[in-house]
């Protein structure tokens, strides 16, 4: 099965968790793309989506399903999502689509966060992708220097800007032991407006296709 099937594969099975009236968070990627594709089947009998992208929005009102600020909305019953990384105790790297800070907000207002990934996001430690940090422009600098004393290598993302009009620093070379304190840490930093580990709110489900199906793991 290659790369794009098990992705498909892992959208799919993300369907048993969507409920007939449900308001569902949709998150960002190519696995959400998948994801996005089987919820318009069914988008008469959901009540409509919350999206944490401008380019999920998109694709969702391409397939007739009503978008709904979260505002409007309130809390959530599901979110389903990828990751550029997960682990076995289902903490999660994101924001390689640059969508971190929408995605952990509906991740947030969620009572339960599906993640959808392909085998290779599965890792021992996280660390191997570049962790991504959205920070205002003018701090940026500023984090980089702070970023770099605590043994990463940030790198700006130029030429990107996020939805929310602010920038972003991949940082590499970091071996994520614990990444509860770490996001915390890197979140308190000045200038820092979100950090893609999400381990204080993890994902509830990771489901994990891979050659010989779709594998199951929850908190």
């Amino acid at each position: 099965m290659d790369a794009d099937a098990k992705k498909r594969a892992a959208a799919t099975a993300a369907l048993e968790y969507v409920e007939d009236g449900m308001m569902v968070g949709v998150g960002t990627g190519s696995t959400v793309n998948h994801f996005i594709a089987a919820l318009a089947a069914r988008r008469h009998r959901i009540a409509g989506a919350v999206s944490s992208s401008e380019a999920s929005t998109a694709l969702l009102r391409e397939a007739g399903i009503e978008v709904v600020s979260l505002n409007d909305a309130g809390d959530l019953p599901l979110y389903v999502d990828g990751a550029d990384e997960a682990t076995k105790h289902l903490h999660l790297t994101k924001g390689g689509g640059g969508a971190l800070t929408r995605e952990k907000i509906v991740a947030a207002a969620s009572r339960k966060f599906v993640c959808i990934v392909d085998d290779a996001k599965l890792v021992p430690v996280l660390g191997r992708f570049p962790l991504p940090v959205e920070v205002i422009p003018m701090a940026r600098s500023l984090v980089a220097r702070r970023l770099a004393a605590k043994g990463g290598q940030p790198v700006w993302r130029q030429g990107f800007r996020t939805d929310n009009g602010n920038e972003i620093l991949d940082v590499h070379n970091l071996k994520i032991t614990d990444p509860v304190a770490l996001e915390t840490e890197i979140g308190l930093l000045a200038g820092v407006v979100e950090v893609g580990l999400f381990a204080r709110r993890g994902a509830d489900v990771l489901l994990v296709a891979g050659d010989g199906g779709v594998q199951t793991l929850k908190r």
